[in-house]
């Protein structure tokens, strides 16, 4: 893989490290200073509703300015997010804190289209294991994170305030890296042929699969993990077993990365999808009988196989929707939908685990899990329909 995806994979990596603070922080921050506490996971909704505002725009701006410039604005939002938020903590204003959660959740809306990024620097051929790579990025994350929001405690009197420091230190790296990055710069490749309405490209079979998997994989997996933090600490866990079950969630997350591209390459996206919403029901399901810290990991664990099997093989499909053309818009309306989503199973988090507890939260996302295999059915019937009939 040439050098650019290897960067793009350090990137990834750290975004997903700040990511990892963020939600084993922002949830007990939310905790401590909203009024009330079905509003403690309203951080993390603030962070995704940024990132939704920022999918479509990002998208855009990256097809007129460059993958490359777009994600040093990306980061550089993430910076002023990140200095707001030490404001916020010293004065203990949680209005202010959502406008800063907000802020950084632009800036990595502007980091989530590292794989595309991935797949346009990729040789030919390389698609499904450029991807592979750069969300593989995760795996470092996966421990860096979890160590950051540990000691990072104890660099700051105020509390959490030290967090978001080493949040701000993840931003100047990834900066320093993108200035190594070179990524084709945008050209007349992507604007040759006539684009499709997007109407007519959102109707497509391949489209809606798509775009389904991944809204049905992101959202119980952010719903679920969101609300963990609160569940854990609701039957007495501590910050470091919420710490250390988070870690081994991002681990299953991004650890299969390095090979879900062969296996979607060998078996097929759909197979993998389906493998994946069957992982999202079996976490949901172990949280019907054991809600303790064994519990905990083993269902978040299957929980992150889950949203990778259903996550990176729709990102590859994707790419068959659309032509250079239409990426920009077909990847931008992927964006708004998979993380309209995800804003907001974060912010009914809060509320369901504290009125439904966790068991009947996770009892509910079980039939969410099964939409993708219902589409898969779907289209593997109208197949059979259409395909010509031997008769003798």
């Amino acid at each position: 893989m040439p050098l650019t995806v290897t960067l793009l994979s350090l990137c990834q990596a750290l975004l997903v490290s700040g990511n990892i603070l963020l939600i084993a922080v922002s949830p007990l921050i939310g905790a401590q200073l909203a009024p009330s506490p079905t509003w403690s996971t309203a951080p993390v909704a603030t962070q995704w509703l940024g990132l939704m505002c920022a999918t479509i725009p990002a998208s855009l701006i990256m097809a007129r300015l460059g993958r490359r410039r777009g994600f040093v604005l990306g980061h550089l939002l993430g910076l002023a997010g990140t200095g707001l938020a030490v404001a916020a903590l010293q004065a203990q204003a949680f209005g202010p804190f959502l406008l800063a959660t907000w802020l950084i959740g632009i800036g990595i809306g502007f980091g989530q289209l590292y794989r595309f990024a991935a797949v346009e620097a990729a040789p030919e051929g390389g698609r499904d294991r450029a991807i592979g790579l750069v969300m593989g990025g995760g795996v470092l994350a996966a421990f860096f994170g979890p160590w950051l929001a540990r000691h990072s405690q104890a660099l700051a009197e105020v509390p959490y305030l030290g967090s978001f420091l080493g949040l701000g230190a993840l931003y100047l790296l990834a900066l320093a890296l993108l200035a190594g990055v070179r990524l084709p710069e945008p050209g007349r490749d992507d604007a040759e042929g006539e684009p499709r309405r997007l109407a007519e490209i959102v109707r497509q079979p391949v489209f809606l699969l798509a775009v389904v998997s991944a809204m049905v994989g992101y959202g119980v997996m952010n719903l679920a993990m969101t609300a963990t933090p609160l569940a854990m600490a609701e039957v007495g866990h501590g910050f470091d077993h919420v710490a250390t079950t988070i870690q081994w969630h991002v681990v299953a997350m991004f650890l299969p990365s390095f090979v879900t591209g062969r296996l979607s390459a060998r078996f097929g996206a759909p197979r993998m999808i389906a493998a994946g919403c069957l992982l999202l029901a079996a976490s949901a399901l172990i949280a019907q009988f054991d809600a303790g810290l064994a519990g905990f990991h083993a269902g978040l664990v299957l929980l992150g196989l889950g949203w990778n099997f259903a996550f990176l093989p729709a990102t590859g499909l994707l790419t068959e929707a659309h032509s250079p053309a239409e990426k920009a818009r077909t990847q931008a309306a992927n964006e708004f939908l998979v993380f309209s989503t995800v804003a907001i199973t974060a912010l009914l988090a809060g509320p369901m685990v504290t009125w439904l507890g966790w068991s009947s939260l996770n009892l509910l996302l079980i039939p969410l899990c099964l939409l993708p295999l219902a589409l898969l059915g779907a289209r593997r019937l109208a197949f059979r329909r259409r395909r010509p009939q031997i008769r003798g």
